[in-house]
């Protein structure tokens, strides 16, 4: 395995927040290329979301979002399993940017088996998981949430959401 540098590790950690030795791992096991680093990073996020996801999250936050000038507002809960997760900035920012993606492109459910029974239409436009990021719309939210099971190490849940919008 290639020797990998502090620096490397460094820079790979602030690019992903992913833990020093996750980085020097995936830097070793990419021959130190950083864009195959963060990818492995990324499906080991994806593993890990997978092992986590039959813990229980009681708690969380209620985040709200309102745009447009007032004539959109979200309420979502985001869970996670630890008060102590739920007060890190990263995820708040996560819980902000659901709120805004519900705003932004108007799911119906969080879940596919949500759907409605005789649903027609698309399951990426209706299902809040299913969608890409309004960010960044390589991703789904599936994956912004994966992503930060993986930084956290603990199970994240969207649990529900409300959005109002003026005139619906």
């Amino acid at each position: 395995m290639p020797d990998v540098s502090m620096e490397k590790i460094k820079q790979l950690r602030e690019r992903t927040s992913a833990g020093v030795m996750d980085c020097k791992r995936a830097l070793e096991q990419s021959g130190g290329d950083m864009e195959k680093a963060e990818k492995l990073l990324a499906e080991w996020g994806m593993a890990s979301a997978s092992k986590k996801a039959h813990r229980v999250t009681a708690q969380g936050l209620v985040e709200s979002y309102i745009h447009a000038g007032g004539r959109i507002g979200v309420i979502v809960e985001v869970n996670c399993e630890t008060d102590f997760v739920a007060r890190t900035d990263e995820f708040r920012k996560l819980a902000h940017d659901i709120a805004m993606q519900i705003a932004a492109q108007n799911p119906i459910v969080v879940h596919e088996e949500d759907l409605p029974e005789g649903f027609e239409g698309l399951p990426t436009e209706a299902v809040l998981m299913l969608q890409p990021f309004i960010r960044d719309p390589s991703r789904t939210i599936r994956d912004l949430v994966n992503e930060a099971i993986g930084k956290t190490g603990e199970n994240i849940q969207v649990r529900r959401f409300a959005r109002f919008e003026i005139g619906e």
